[in-house]
């Protein structure tokens, strides 16, 4: 038998007992990987109170790099049937157990079965080494989790969306021009990794000399990691901290490093990134294809914000009447981490109503 022929056979014949093994068990975690035995803490240690609107619970799932990812689930009391679900994460540095977590929960309390998840390498999900961040495997947690929640036997696997804050409200929209599946995108307080990464902020450091200088750095930290044998981290968020500190590193101070927002598993509340993990944001464009995503995006940002270019800049590169901006008058790029009198939590279930249907 003609070989191309014979392995498709043997693909079509794999699909269809995956797809036996999904109607028959719905919430078996299926992948080519094993499911890694994670340490998951099971009392409440979130640093936003507990809902007694919603019921929570652990779960895990497999990327398809094999990487299990840990997550909180938060179902809304007293509903039955097939629910729309939304996938949450961010922002970049912190865990679940922060503001992706308060998102979740508050749309659980609106009606949405919600996956708040650590990303790979961070938090209680696996990965190793800690504290890695790749814009390819960054965007693909998501895709897992929409893999996850499409296999789920209540979740309506057609009204899927996804939910980033701050570095992962830009990482969240280059998941969605990847995956159709998701079929509403928020991003809140959105950074751009990538342009970050490659300009500095505001582009003050929009250069090849600067981005070789910083290619170089990076590599020569590389050598030298390798060389002690353990990566050397960059630091969380900055402290003590300095007096003459830029108002916009203040408010990440107030959030990550006081009883507000601190958790001990967050890189930003401790000692932060490996430092060569932000070499690949450098050398990767996200939105090269946005104007080709044909599914609904809703970037909310406040206009006080130091980021507020990111969004602004972003939203002019989508195409299409579902589409849309939001600008919280007054909010900081902080203020939208956990401040529930100022995040436009109603506004942001409406736009999922009217696109997961």
């Amino acid at each position: 038998m003609n070989k191309i022929i014979l392995g498709s056979i043997i693909i079509l014949v794999s699909s269809l007992s995956l797809k036996s093994q999904v109607m028959n068990n719905p919430n078996t975690n299926l992948s080519v990987a094993p499911v890694e035995e994670l340490t998951l803490t099971q009392e409440w240690d979130k640093v936003f109170p507990k809902s007694d609107k919603v019921d929570h619970k652990k779960v895990t799932f497999v990327n398809r790099y094999g990487i299990t990812l840990a997550a909180d689930m938060y179902t809304p009391k007293g509903v039955s049937g097939k629910l729309p679900a939304i996938a949450v994460s961010g922002p970049f540095g912190a865990v679940k157990e922060q503001s992706s977590g308060l998102y979740a929960q508050q749309l659980a309390e609106r009606g949405y079965l919600t996956l708040a998840f650590d990303p790979s390498f961070t938090g209680e999900s696996g990965g190793e080494p800690r504290r890695v961040a790749s814009p390819d495997i960054n965007t693909e947690d998501f895709s897992a989790a929409v893999d996850f929640l499409s296999v789920q036997p209540d979740v309506d696997a057609d009204k899927i969306g996804i939910l980033g804050v701050c570095g992962w409200g830009g990482i969240a929209i280059q998941s969605a021009i990847n995956d159709p599946r998701v079929k509403a995108t928020v991003a809140s307080t959105m950074y751009d990794m990538t342009r970050v990464a490659a300009n500095g902020y505001f582009d003050a450091d929009d250069s090849k000399e600067k981005r070789n200088a910083n290619r170089a750095a990076m590599a020569a930290q590389r050598t030298e990691d390798y060389r002690k044998g353990e990566y050397t981290r960059a630091g969380g968020v900055v402290d003590p901290l300095p007096e003459d500190a830029p108002q916009f590193v203040k408010d990440y101070y107030a959030y990550y490093k006081t009883p507000r927002g601190f958790h001990p598993r967050s890189g930003n509340s401790t000692d932060g990134w490996n430092i060569t993990s932000n070499l690949p944001f450098i050398n990767f464009k996200f939105y090269d294809y946005a104007d080709e995503l044909d599914n609904a995006v809703l970037i909310v940002h406040g206009d006080k914000a130091h980021s507020y270019y990111f969004g602004k800049d972003t939203f002019a590169k989508l195409k299409g009447a579902n589409k849309q901006m939001l600008t919280v008058k007054g909010a900081t790029h902080c203020d939208l981490y956990d401040q529930v009198d100022i995040i436009p939590f109603d506004e942001i279930a409406a736009f999922y109503k009217e696109y997961l249907k």
